[in-house]
């Protein structure tokens, strides 16, 4: 499965805030995605689209015939990064810690194929465990009915 990344570090916008935007794109194709962070009003959307631009350029310069539609968001991590610590005066001679917080976000493409090869993978094992479970039901009801 051949996976495209990007990487941001130190977005001066605090991770919490930034995971919010990330939410809204996770697991969507990416030319939604685009279309979703040109709407959004957060002001995080805009470094996350230029992120997910670099992805798609990534994806494009190693693979010459792959088609953007054909793009998922298979993963999109937001990690907190280094704080830039600065104080405020208060009263009685005092002083407070003010934490400017920075945020590291990376991203991960792949192609509808490779995501379409993993579901039926998923689905498969999800249906034998389903008819597992539907025949211990079965066996749980033939034992009841027997007492």
């Amino acid at each position: 499965m051949t996976e495209y990344k990007a990487k941001l570090s130190h977005l001066r916008i605090a991770p919490r805030k930034v995971r919010l935007v990330a939410g809204l794109i996770r697991g969507e194709n990416a030319v939604m995605a685009q279309h979703l962070l040109k709407a959004s009003t957060k002001r995080s959307a805009d470094p996350m689209l230029k992120l997910l631009n670099s992805a798609i350029a990534n994806a494009k310069e190693q693979n010459k015939e792959l088609d953007e539609s054909n793009l998922y968001i298979k993963q999109i991590l937001v990690n907190e990064g280094p704080k830039l610590k600065r104080y405020m005066p208060v009263a009685r001679g005092m002083v407070h810690e003010i934490q400017k917080k920075t945020s590291h976000i990376s991203l991960v493409l792949v192609d509808k194929e490779d995501k379409d090869k993993d579901d039926s993978g998923a689905q498969n094992n999800k249906s034998k465990t389903s008819s597992e479970s539907n025949k211990e039901k079965e066996k749980t009801k033939a034992k009841t009915k027997a007492k």
